[in-house]
């Protein structure tokens, strides 16, 4: 079988999986199982294979034309490089791990056929962009993953959080998508073609006429996608999902796809300095922000999705400095840690029993009752804070390494800004990310709040999947950043030491800094008795809590549930804390400058709709109404009177005509 035959089976098979789930959910449940894992595992597979037979060498390139335009012709294309090759691995292997997660999570969900399927045909829509090699078949990926999204982060739809997190996702994503299109349209008319390889081409001639223009507009829809300041908004409401769920859009599809169509196109970025610098810009901006609101979040997922987001700007701080191989290498191994922070917090969510026990400040005694997440969330919590030999240290490594090349002028591939903006927001970002971490693990496992039921051991599909993870989270790094350079246009990956050095000192500084913090606040906490803090019925937890705190008694007796308050993050934020934990407002400002402005204008055209249009309307009907009433009632049915009204007639007609005779 060929490469192009196999590599055309890989999305195919998720797809195949997914309609045969939909159609036979239902009359026959025994096969949505097989149906949901197999063909992604045959499709992980596949594009092992595909990976293998590649190599890292010339790029595979097939194309069929799919229909004529009578314009810039339309093909359904493969273009699989080492990016493409390995990108693919990792997403058959994040995906198949959360379908066979998810036998367990869901296990007892009425809903979990369509879940699956949708799962599967999410998978596919990502193999799908990584593959392509026509930027129209690209888009119709892109799409597909967001009417995916749109659906599995509203799974529970009869909660309202999960109703609103869906549709602000559909929305704000969408509000990218827009100009994105009018750029890859602007693009293929610039450069004659929507085949990648010409529009590279062109790209490389210098043919394209507005690239300025094409790249900003593009870069729309990247933030959008890959949930990057300012249209992040939607990534941490889209937690009201199933946790699987998050693993997947957070770790390998919808929000690495932005991050991976810059690093398909980074020629035509790198043609105009300006983009260059605004995704710098966008990036820095990112980071930091991110990590400011990780810090304060109380709900461990929330933790983890401003955590993506921050990652997610580092690699596209990578891309800004012009280096597209420390960009996919930092997607290939936040892919593998990520997926297992998130399906470890996934484990602790179901040994509570109830979605609603992710704050962490509830949380007691988790490391004895679920030591399988303890210890391979502790090995993803260390590769996320860059500590070495964890595979994030190598990967944001690369990223701050070729930040330091462009700030020294060892390249020329991006602006020395640029390379400014990215180097110290990185510095900044990796102190931040190191004491979220620190704090995450503090609060989850060493936390003093309430101690949830015991709901028994979780499904073995579970705890095998975080261990299965664990392995290229702790030795990815190891050994790739020697390797992936055949695969990535062949630059250096290797750690340098000033960055090196650098980023481990500020990341250990972050986490000392988070523990000794941690440990103040234990200690200031320590004469209120455990049990003995509540939340007021009508009031704020937090308020409650200080308060106890302040005068050393209890707020309302010894009640079970008590949130821990002993939190580093409010000692270590201070009076920022409650600003990043609303995600500085940016919602806010939202609701201010586009939602109640739209509402407006929907109201006003409302008023001229039914007070204006309707009145035109209802008077050219009332007219022939009020005529048709009048001549009604004329019509009496009495002879008398119409011989009457004729005779009348009659004269009338006489003495005008006497008159007009008369007058001439």
């Amino acid at each position: 079988m060929t490469t192009t035959t196999l590599a055309v089976l890989v999305p195919l098979l998720p797809f195949l999986g997914a309609v045969a789930g939909l159609l036979l959910g239902r009359t026959a449940p025994g096969f949505v199982r097989p149906l949901a894992v197999l063909p992604t595992l045959t499709s992980l597979v596949l594009a092992a294979l595909v990976a293998v037979r590649q190599g890292g060498d010339a790029a595979v390139n097939a194309a069929t034309e799919l229909t004529p335009t009578g314009s810039v012709p339309i093909e359904l294309a493969l273009h699989i490089d080492g990016f493409a090759a390995l990108v693919a691995v990792l997403v058959g292997l994040v995906a198949s791990c959360v379908q066979i997660y998810s036998t367990g999570y869901l296990r007892d969900d009425p809903r979990y056929p369509s879940y699956a399927a949708l799962v599967s045909l999410f998978t596919s829509a990502m193999l799908l962009v990584v593959y392509s090699g026509d930027l129209i078949v690209l888009l119709v990926g892109w799409e597909v993953m967001g009417i995916c999204s749109y659906f599995l982060v509203g799974h529970y739809w009869e909660t309202p959080e999960a109703r609103a997190a869906s549709l602000k996702a559909f929305l704000v994503t969408k509000l990218g998508d827009v100009p994105f299109l009018i750029g890859l349209f602007a693009l293929a008319t610039d450069a004659g073609s929507f085949r990648i390889t010409r529009v590279l081409g062109a790209v490389a001639s210098g043919s394209l006429d507005h690239p300025t223009l094409i790249a900003l507009l593009l870069l729309a829809g990247v933030a959008g996608k890959s949930a990057q300041f300012p249209l992040h908004t939607w990534l941490p409401d889209a937690m009201a999902g199933p946790t699987p769920v998050s693993a997947l859009i957070h770790a390998a599809t919808m929000v690495a796809a932005g991050v991976y169509f810059i690093a398909r196109l980074l020629p035509l970025f790198e043609t105009s300095q300006a983009a260059m610098v605004v995704l710098a810009v966008m990036a820095a901006v990112t980071m930091a922000g991110s990590a400011l609101a990780a810090l304060a979040q109380d709900d461990i997922k929330r933790v983890l999705a401003y955590s993506t987001i921050g990652q997610l700007g580092y690699m596209s701080g990578a891309l800004a400095v012009g280096d597209r191989g420390a960009a996919v290498f930092h997607l290939l191994s936040h892919g593998a840690f990520k997926a297992l922070l998130f399906l470890a917090a996934g484990v602790i969510i179901h040994a509570a029993g109830t979605n609603s026990l992710a704050a962490m400040s509830r949380m007691r005694n988790l490391r004895d009752r679920v030591p399988d997440a303890y210890w391979t969330m502790t090995v993803a919590l260390l590769a996320l804070a860059a500590i070495p030999p964890f595979s994030g240290f190598f990967s944001k490594e690369a990223v701050l390494g070729v930040a330091e090349h462009v700030v020294t002028g060892h390249t020329e591939h991006a602006p020395a800004a640029a390379g400014w903006i990215v180097l110290v927001a990185g510095l900044l970002t990796a102190v931040l990310t190191a004491a979220y971490a620190m704090r995450l693990w503090l609060l989850a496992f060493r936390g003093r709040g309430a101690e949830a039921p015991d709901h028994g051991r979780q499904p073995l599909t579970m705890t095998v999947v975080l261990w299965v993870l664990a392995a290229p989270s702790l030795a990815l790094g190891g050994f790739a950043f020697r390797l992936l350079p055949d695969w990535f246009d062949g630059r250096d990956l290797s750690p340098t030491l000033t960055t090196s050095v650098l980023g481990t000192g500020v990341a250990l500084v972050g986490g000392i800094v988070t523990y000794a913090a941690w440990r103040h606040t234990t200690a200031l906490t320590a004469r209120v008795p455990l049990g003995a803090v509540a939340a007021h019925p009508e009031g704020d937890a937090a308020q409650v809590e200080a308060e106890a705190i302040a005068t050393h008694k209890p707020a309302y007796g010894d009640i079970a549930y008590a949130p821990d308050p002993a939190d580093p993050g409010r000692l270590l934020l201070g009076p920022l804390h409650r600003h990043a934990a609303a995600g500085f407002h940016v919602d806010a400002v939202y609701r201010a400058v586009l939602v109640r402005p739209v509402q407006s204008g929907a109201a006003l055209v409302r008023f001229l709709d039914r007070e204006v249009v309707e009145t035109y309307v209802r008077g050219a009907g009332a007219l022939p109404r009020w005529l048709g009433a009048a001549v009604r009632r004329a019509q009496t049915g009495n002879v008398q009177t119409y011989v009457s009204a004729l005779l009348a007639g009659t004269v009338v007609l006489a003495v005008a005509v006497v008159l007009v005779a008369t007058g001439a």
